[in-house]
């Protein structure tokens, strides 16, 4: 894996097809903090092969900047994987940062995938385990193996939530492909949420949401992204340059939390270092004490990944 990426935010994680020559020249000058060049869904079968060359010359001739970089292959399920990551793995050079796997069954289809990096990455001359990989839940046994599937390989960096492929997986008679449903009373996709999230802040990965597909909707599209930003989710897929911005700006801290989230560290600093050394002291009308610290320092660590800076007083 990159040491690179593995901290890097992942707030807005762009989907370009790789087919599209237009998109890919459009992409780097969009604010994404993370961008993943799609072989799977976002092409048509006949265009699988010939995108591949189409995503190692964006790769390697396009200025990225500070972007995660990253391409989805195809399923294991089909005779497009393993040639996808030869060629393009093989061939795009060391800006090329991660795979992405979809429809990830068990542990052994991250592992063949970690097999199949280190071979390509000794005949490009890359560095072994440069490449780091991203998993995709989107079925039911997927979901089921999702804690062996996060603990599979050093490689992993982040764990994703397919909703659209998971409702199809778990026959949800529904069409809105993980889309809230007023008619069900409460949030039918809370538990996958949850055992997503548990899976992946139990092996040190970030966590994404997938996609929602309604890309004109920005409304809806805000609140569909808290309902996994309150749970701690590090960022969601934009299918759209407009959903774009309002990830950035719902994934992370704004500046008034981070600047607070500051003053609790320091507060607590204080408390615990000089005079009585207590290990919990009132900061304003709230108490605070070491679960508070914890809260406080992953706050600061996403602001600062996200690149703010503490306010001056």
């Amino acid at each position: 894996m990159s040491e690179r990426t593995r901290t890097l935010p992942r707030r807005s994680c762009l989907s370009v097809p790789g087919s599209s020559e237009k998109m890919l020249a459009k992409a780097p000058g969009l604010p994404a903090d993370m961008v993943f060049l799609d072989l799977e869904d976002a092409v048509a079968p006949l265009e699988k092969e010939a995108s591949r060359a189409k995503v190692v010359d964006a790769i390697k001739n396009q200025d990225w900047g500070d972007k995660v970089l990253c391409v989805r292959v195809n399923a294991w399920d089909t005779e497009w994987t393993a040639f996808d990551v030869i060629e393009v793995v093989g061939r795009a050079g060391p800006r090329l940062e991660e795979i992405m796997l979809p429809k990830v069954q068990n542990a052994g289809d991250v592992q063949a995938l970690d097999l199949l990096l280190t071979q390509v990455e000794k005949k490009a001359g890359l560095p072994v385990g440069h490449i780091g990989i991203e998993a995709q839940i989107e079925t039911a046994r997927g979901l089921i193996n999702v804690e062996e599937i996060c603990a599979a390989s050093p490689r992993l960096e982040t764990v994703i939530l397919g909703p659209v492929d998971f409702s199809a997986s778990m026959e949800m008679p529904s069409l809105a492909g993980g889309l809230q449903i007023p008619d069900y009373p409460g949030d039918y996709f809370h538990y996958v949420f949850m055992k997503i999230l548990m899976a992946g802040r139990a092996n040190g990965l970030q966590v994404i949401d997938g996609p929602y597909v309604k890309v004109r909707d920005s409304e809806g599209f805000r609140d569909y992204c808290r309902r996994t930003q309150i749970l701690g989710f590090d960022g969601k897929w934009a299918l759209h340059p407009d959903q774009v911005t309002i990830l950035n700006e719902m994934f992370g801290p704004n500046q008034e939390q981070f600047d607070r989230a500051w003053d609790i560290l320091e507060a607590y600093e204080k408390a615990t270092t000089e005079g009585d050394r207590k290990g919990a002291v009132m900061f304003g009308d709230e108490m605070i004490d070491e679960a508070s610290r914890k809260v406080a320092v992953k706050v600061v660590s996403r602001g600062e990944r996200a690149g703010l800076s503490r306010s001056k007083s």
